[in-house]
């Protein structure tokens, strides 16, 4: 090595050591909205909201709680009664049991806090359906025993939805934890000004002679977000509920802002909470990532959170490089589509064939959680072999993405918004066997589209905002994408999504 190209290595080895030491690292990166985590054995699980994602409610495990491993989905398919919007996983385990406590819209109704069960935590898990829906819906259900050991069911009444009030109540459940006992009772309701009207998503632990609840309050999500965390307490848990007059305990701090909605817990001597929040600089498009702080019982018998996080360097850094050359029988665990339109899946001769299948949409997803605000997506496409338009996608929902796709030797520049549908660009190709996509994403929203000739890849089109595709509640996406009718099919292999940037 020339002492001209060692100084530029120092230099590119410094930056990247003081980008690591400086910035403030998720605990769980990417889209990790309202995480929940329990201890079997000597390894934590942790599990969080996936919306309108499925499989729904992914399962991590870690032995250290900072390197967290993807091992599962708790439902591989939409359970029976439900129909979208998979928010807030509880988990609880119990006399070898885990439980999980899950909010879902009810075909046809509203928001319902239902429960399913498992022998162990990677599953397989058996539904038992909704425990609670109210007119205005029930969203974050938290099992809780009572002074005398009696269990309890707490959640929300989702009041704010219709500018109403939000009420925490509770009410017994039998030990089976498929029916409520008795009448329900409130806890507390949003009556500080700090919470805007809202509180939800609590989280309950007793401390020598009080129950402690953390909950979070005012608007959760959006770059308008104005997310907060306090707590209450009571010497039954039953009330009458004190709110601590410092509240709120978490609101920005550093590079990370609403923060809120977890699960408290004690490791050892230590107390610590695990929740969510936004990036400054990743913001919406990165998502609702998880954090963990430790917290301590104060001599006045409060609860005070530590400055600071605990992450992982080594755990952020392999979530930003995945690759996929589908030689396995089916994809990973990581892969999510659509709670509306489930495509049929294959994997032969280690090709993926992404069929259209049915749904109500007419584009069929198959997507990958992004965790930084630069990034670049490529994928082979096997025109020939496919029957439709095929292609990447850079996605916020089903009715918002951009895409580039391929058929036969043409390829188009799709922008979907609002459910409307916009051609940008068409440009012929060359009719290979093989077509190489490729989109660099900077700053989150800027879009560059590009296809491979011979071995370098050229741009197609100009550089196309992706400000609006977010929803409110979910981070973007990137990934495959084939269109048309039922049968239509598109073949991929060799797929990546690489960072290429800080976060």
């Amino acid at each position: 090595m020339k002492i001209s190209q060692f100084k530029n290595y120092l230099v590119i080895a410094f930056c990247v050591a003081a980008f690591l030491v400086n910035a403030q690292i998720p605990n769980v990166p990417g889209d990790f909205a309202d995480p929940s985590v329990i201890k079997v054995g000597d390894t934590y699980y942790a599990s969080a909201t996936s919306s309108n994602w499925l499989p729904a409610y992914p399962v991590l495990k870690s032995k250290d709680l900072k390197n967290w491993q993807w091992t599962t989905n708790i439902f591989p398919e939409k359970p029976s009664w439900a129909e979208h919007y998979f928010w807030a996983p509880e988990l609880s385990y119990e006399n070898g049991k885990v439980y999980v406590y899950y909010t879902a819209r009810r075909k046809g109704g509203t928001l319902a806090v239902a429960v399913a069960s498992a022998d162990r935590p990677e599953g397989p898990y058996t539904d038992h359906g909704p425990l609670v829906e109210q007119p205005m819906g029930s969203i974050d259900g938290f099992p809780m025993r009572d002074e005398n050991g009696k269990l309890f069911l707490i959640w929300k009444e989702d009041g704010n939805s219709q500018r109403k009030p939000t009420i925490m109540w509770i009410q017994e459940m039998n030990e089976e934890r498929t029916q409520l006992l008795g009448e329900r009772k409130e806890m507390f309701r949003d009556t500080d000004k700090w919470e805007r009207n809202l509180v939800e998503g609590l989280s309950i632990l007793r401390h020598n002679n009080y129950f402690y609840a953390i909950y979070a309050a005012a608007g959760c999500c959006g770059s308008g977000c104005t997310y907060a965390t306090g707590v209450a307490r009571s010497r039954s848990l039953h009330g009458p509920w004190e709110k601590y007059d410092k509240n709120p305990l978490l609101t920005e701090e550093g590079d990370w802002k609403c923060q809120g909605h977890g699960t408290a817990f004690k490791e050892g001597d230590k107390y610590y909470f695990l929740y969510h929040g936004y990036h400054k600089m990743g913001g919406v498009y990165t998502g609702r990532q998880g954090l963990l702080k430790e917290f301590r019982f104060t001599s006045d018998n409060w609860i005070e959170f530590d400055k600071g996080f605990i992450y992982s360097e080594n755990n952020y850094r392999s979530k930003i490089h995945f690759s996929d050359n589908f030689n396995k029988r089916k994809p990973g665990v990581s892969w999510n589509w659509s709670v509306f339109h489930e495509p049929e899946i294959t994997i032969a001769s280690n090709k993926l064939n992404l069929s259209v299948g049915s749904g109500t949409k007419p584009a069929a997803i198959l997507a990958q959680k992004t965790y930084t605000k630069n990034y670049k997506m490529s994928v082979d496409v096997f025109p020939r072999k496919s029957n439709t338009d095929a292609g990447i996608t850079i996605i916020g929902d089903d009715d918002n993405y951009v895409a580039a796709t391929v058929k036969v030797n043409k390829l188009s520049l799709i922008h979907m918004a609002k459910g409307k549908e916009t051609v940008i660009t068409e440009v012929p190709v060359s009719n290979k066997r093989k077509i190489g996509l490729q989109v660099t994403v900077t700053n989150s929203t800027e879009l560059q589209f590009a296809v491979k000739d011979g071995n370098n890849f050229r741009n197609i089109g100009n550089i196309i905002s992706g400000k609006q595709l977010p929803p409110w509640d979910r981070a973007l996406r990137a990934g495959l994408i084939v269109k048309g009718d039922r049968q239509s099919k598109g073949v991929f292999d060799n797929f990546t999504l690489i960072s290429t940037g800080d976060y």
